[in-house]
């Protein structure tokens, strides 16, 4: 519900998030040994991807219980190759004692082609999770062998990418969900746009030549490939009506909106109308973004959607959309009403003005002070690499954002609080998040082109409780995704979220289900509704510890 400022209410909650503690973040990225710059090749031409790579991963590759870090990188243009090491991918162990050791040679997962986003999914249920990364020419899906490897299925799978008009399709993101609920991971890959590197506008401006507006440039198709089971994929785009549509894709997020028991499919479409396919009963998707009221602006405008989060903000039950935009168009934040409608709370809870002026890629929700109240988090950085000569208001390297729940439907834009080395400037374009050291709170892996990637750890100081959940499926996927899970506090709150690793632009962020409980040491019960439809309930369960929960065999 949104309270308005005036009421005794909102200045109470606003009250008591200004006595807490700032939300804080520190660079460890030198310290941790993780370098890496994301090297997208520009060129005087402007190729189109050029401003456009950001994928990052982070999953526990090896099973030791920590989160290692993986990161996308671009090629030479315009070639589309990776010529040599400067270009590869990179894989990060987590040692456990604040570094990370490069592993990406014997790992073999350095990729080909020029890349742009991650998915992460354990798509045999071998208890090991597997690798998906989307590229401008080509996508490679890489099987975890469980002994620090990993082998390119990618030929075998079927997952090489759709042809569209005899060429393979720009893909930027994907995610793992099971649309069908049979126990497998399915896999959603959202397509960009038609380009071709030798048939391509030349867009000149008063100060030279730039990237070009995707206006320009025709739509694709989205992919949706059915998991066989056999270590293969089906390509069922056509006969489950997710082809039938065209647009502008770049993030993509999955939550079960209307609470059907099966999960949705939220894709936010670059200067063409956001995508939400309802899904019925694992079968066919029925495109409701304009019915839902997710489709366009207030203003009945099309928006340069990029990042894509679908989660509860307001602690209502109901998944929410918030995905970012450019520079004088704001970042909506679609309030779910519940029925298969949403309303844009833009202006009450003030996310349209302090958006306004922002470039905004890859975001998140999750609550970063553990206060019960999920946070929005963007990384930032113009789509123009020559702004400056034509605008004094705008600049390609912007500082990240981070917005505190207020918990009366409002954020305050706090980045001025959270340190120095999150507000540095840079041209920003990933953003992925999770619990790195598994200390409870919740951490950032931010990139930026041409720039060294920003590993944040969360310094925030607090004495608010927290609780992290591994969820294991035993007749779901085996890493539970899709689950829906309600926690009781001791004093009588309820919080929701869901176990999904699609975040943002091009990202997968952590896996495990992290809850920020404020001052309740006990937890009186935790609600997990898997993805088969079994419902397991725990109670009096202690906070501020990672817990494994494993799906009932048998039933709830």
């Amino acid at each position: 519900m949104i309270v308005a400022l005036g009421s005794a209410t909102s200045l109470l909650l606003a009250a008591r998030s200004a006595a807490s503690q700032p939300i804080r973040f520190e660079d460890i990225s030198a310290h941790a040994g993780i370098h890496f710059v994301t090297e997208n090749s520009p060129t005087p031409e402007k190729h189109q991807p050029e401003t456009m790579p950001a994928g990052i991963a982070l999953f526990d590759y090896d099973g030791d219980g920590l989160l290692d870090i993986y990161l996308v990188n671009g090629a030479e243009m315009p070639s589309l190759v990776k010529t040599g090491p400067k270009y590869w991918n990179r894989l990060f162990h987590n040692n456990g004692d604040g570094t990370f050791t490069d592993v990406t040679q014997r790992a073999g997962v350095a990729g080909a082609g020029y890349g742009m986003g991650a998915a992460v999914g354990d798509y045999d249920n071998d208890g090991r999770p597997d690798l998906f990364v989307a590229n401008v020419n080509g996508n490679q899906l890489f099987r975890n062998n469980g002994d620090g490897t990993f082998s390119d299925v990618t030929a075998r799978s079927g997952l090489s990418g759709a042809m569209f008009e005899g060429r393979k399709m720009w893909s930027i993101s994907a995610g793992w969900f099971d649309y069908d609920r049979d126990g497998l991971l399915d896999l959603f890959v959202v397509n960009y746009v038609q380009w071709d590197p030798h048939n391509e506008p030349s867009c000149m401006g008063l100060n030279g030549r730039g990237y070009c507006h995707p206006g320009l440039f025709a739509p694709l198709p989205n992919t949706l490939y059915h998991n066989n089971g056999d270590g293969t994929f089906t390509d069922v785009s056509a006969q489950t009506g997710i082809s039938g549509v065209l647009g502008k894709g770049m993030g993509v997020a999955f939550a079960d909106f209307d609470n059907d028991g099966w999960l949705d499919v939220f894709v936010a479409n670059d200067n063409s109308p956001n995508l939400l396919f309802h899904n019925e009963g694992g079968k066919r998707f029925e495109e409701v973004g304009l019915q839902a009221g997710v489709a366009y602006n207030e203003d009945g405008n099309v928006l340069a959607g990029m990042g894509a989060e679908f989660r509860d903000v307001n602690n209502d039950g109901l998944p929410d959309i918030w995905h970012t935009a450019i520079e004088n168009e704001t970042f909506p934040l679609f309030l779910n009403k519940g029925k298969g409608i949403f309303a844009n709370a833009g202006a009450e809870s003030r996310l349209a003005n302090l958006t306004r002026p922002m470039s905004g890629w890859s975001n998140g929700i999750a609550d970063f002070d553990n206060d019960g109240w999920k946070d929005l988090v963007v990384a930032r950085g113009n789509v123009m690499d020559n702004i400056e000569l034509v605008s004094r208001h705008f600049h390609y390297a912007e500082p990240n954002s981070l917005f505190r729940n207020l918990g009366n439907g409002q954020f305050a834009d706090v980045s001025a609080t959270a340190g120095g080395d999150f507000t540095r400037t840079a041209p920003h374009r990933g953003l992925a998040y999770g619990d790195l050291d598994n200390d409870g709170r919740v951490d950032l892996v931010i990139t930026a082109l041409g720039a060294p990637v920003e590993v944040l750890r969360n310094v925030t100081e607090t004495n608010q409780h927290w609780i992290l959940l591994k969820l294991v499926g035993t007749r779901s996927n085996r890493m539970g995704l899709g689950a829906q899970v309600r926690v009781t506090t001791s004093e009588g709150g309820r919080l929701y979220d869901q176990a999904i690793t699609s975040t943002g632009y091009a990202a997968s962020s952590d896996p495990r289900v992290h809850f920020g409980l404020g001052n309740s040491r006990l937890i009186r019960e935790i609600e997990i509704r898997w993805p088969s439809g079994a419902i397991q309930t725990l109670r009096d369960v202690t906070a501020d510890r990672l817990l494994t929960v494993t799906e009932p065999a048998g039933g709830s």
